[in-house]
């Protein structure tokens, strides 16, 4: 029984029905999936991703390597654009990032000589840990004590390098290794994308690891739109003998005899379940909604599960393809159009501060590059996504708007000011934009529960609500203190993004 259709919930379904598990999957909206999905925002034949797009992290983890080849059999296809991502920095310059180290390393001379060696350092440094590190990404940290005791200590019993690199920031990180600004301001924006700002302690492992992981996997987007993951694993499931229901709102969690045994859902309906309640949810919904005995810890956590920053987004329908003064930006997957590391710091502060940043660092993707079916021929579609913005903005950092939460109005005034800041590094905006679709956090927090306020990675993964206090102090693991309960998703270790790890994590712990 799984409550949810996120792709994790949908991840652990597909293992566990493969494996010859009966399987039921209860979504309470229209569609599985939920912050993978596709749609027509903007005009009729112009499809969207509406929240997630690109997948790197899902086709280079274990989720993947299990179940991809099935997946592909079923449908999903992946295509990869010329460079992962990139930079603008109008009046600094720009960078493209690629799978080719060679050429990043070129890339980093080209902006300052010695950057390129420098990077090149760091990896090498870095390259004793990729493995252990990345092996845990897949694993439940609760169990993993001595690998994590290892990963943190040498074998002379002192720290390691690599427990000084998790104490620091990615400002430090980033300006005691190179010189130049553009290169900086490449990778800088890559911790918003994993839930930290270039300040916070521990932000410095995430940017190193997105430059190892999206090196490698780079960054590969659905053909026909990312719902194409959600729609695979459902049919994977359901060829399997599983089931997915939708418009079923699951109220409360049954617990008999100590173990959890069924789901009712708005009205009155039971569900029983035979071996396991898997609940892809957050721990403030499940220890304060869905369950009626909770342990007096566990509740107080939950009661004190904080959220991050919200996520903006504007969905464009263009006459044609975006043009960049570096042509080569048009090929890249997710460039950053941006102020640089120092704009990126002042616009998570005022974030923070529940400002509507003056100036926003805005991660640009269209997917119609690598996907043309995404819209007419001769058009485009494209995202504009910012992830330093407040979930409840009370103010304006530049004076100009007049806040009053996410209105339609504030809405509209806020997408201006970030077309204005795109077109500074894509030429034809805001000339090619034939119509838009504007989501703020207030949106995403109604279409989907487990952002709350509008956070898109279920949660704020500073290092206080990270790791091994993920999804909660006392229960760092996706085991509950219910038996036969279970949690998964953004809330859950490793959290953020696109992965599939957490579905992993629990569907091969329940068929060990």
């Amino acid at each position: 029984m799984i409550v949810g259709s996120g792709h994790n919930a949908l991840v652990a379904g597909a293992m566990l029905a493969r494996a010859g598990w009966g399987v039921l999957v209860l979504e309470e909206q229209d569609r599985p999936g939920g912050l993978v999905r596709t749609e027509e925002l903007t005009l009729p034949g112009f499809r969207h991703d509406t929240y997630s797009t690109a997948h790197p992290l899902f086709t280079g983890g274990p989720a993947f390597a299990e179940l991809g080849p099935e997946l592909a059999e079923l449908g999903l296809v992946y295509r990869q654009p010329r460079y992962w991502s990139g930079v603008s920095i109008p009046g600094e310059g720009t960078a493209v990032l690629s799978q080719s180290l060679e050429e990043t390393i070129a890339e980093a001379d080209r902006l300052a000589p010695g950057d390129g060696a420098a990077l090149a350092t760091l990896l090498a440094d870095f390259e004793p840990y990729v493995g252990p590190v990345f092996g845990l990404m897949g694993a439940d940290l609760a169990t993993r004590s001595r690998e994590i005791h290892d990963l943190f200590h040498g074998q002379d019993g002192r720290f390691s390098e690599f427990a000084h690199l998790f104490t620091r920031t990615a400002r430090d990180l980033l300006t005691d290794t190179f010189t130049s600004p553009v290169f900086r301001g490449a990778l800088a924006p890559w911790a918003l994308h994993l839930g930290r700002g270039p300040d916070e302690v521990n932000s410095a492992l995430w940017v190193l690891l997105v430059q190892v992981a999206l090196g490698g996997a780079g960054m590969p987007t659905p053909a026909g739109g990312s719902a194409r993951l959600a729609e695979t694993l459902v049919q994977l499931i359901e060829n399997h003998g599983g089931s997915v229901r939708c418009g079923q709102r699951v109220e409360r969690i049954l617990v008999e005899n100590g173990q959890a045994s069924a789901v009712r859902v708005a009205g009155g309906d039971t569900y029983r379940a035979r071996r396991a309640v898997i609940a892809s949810v957050n721990p403030d919904q499940l220890y304060l909604e869905l369950l009626e005995e909770v342990p007096d810890t566990i509740r107080r956590q939950a009661g004190k599960y904080r959220y991050g920053r919200g996520c903006f987004q504007i969905h464009l329908a263009l006459s044609e393809p975006p043009r960049f003064a570096d042509d080569r930006l048009a090929q890249a997957g997710q460039p950053h159009l941006t102020g640089g590391l120092d704009a990126l710091s002042r616009s998570v502060n005022e974030a923070a501060r529940g400002l509507l940043p003056a100036e926003p660092t805005i991660s640009f993707d269209s997917p119609s590059t690598v996907d043309p079916g995404r819209c007419p021929p001769g058009a485009a579609v494209a995202r504009l996504q910012l992830l330093d913005v407040p979930t409840d903005p009370v103010g304006d950092a530049a004076g100009v708007i007049e806040v009053r939460g996410w209105s339609e109005d504030v809405k509209k005034a806020y997408a201006d000011r970030v077309i204005a800041i795109a077109g500074q590094s894509v030429l034809n905006l805001p000339d090619a934009i034939l119509d838009m679709h504007v989501i703020s956090p207030a949106d995403i927090a109604r279409a989907n529960r487990n952002t709350g306020p509008g956070d898109p990675y279920g949660g704020s993964h500073d290092l206080a609500q990270s790791y091994v206090f993920r999804p909660l102090p006392a229960q760092p693991s996706h085991q509950t203190p219910v038996p036969g309960l279970w949690m998964l998703g953004a809330a859950t270790w490793p959290g953020h993004g696109v992965n599939g790890a957490s579905g992993h994590i629990v569907a091969k712990a329940l068929l060990d």
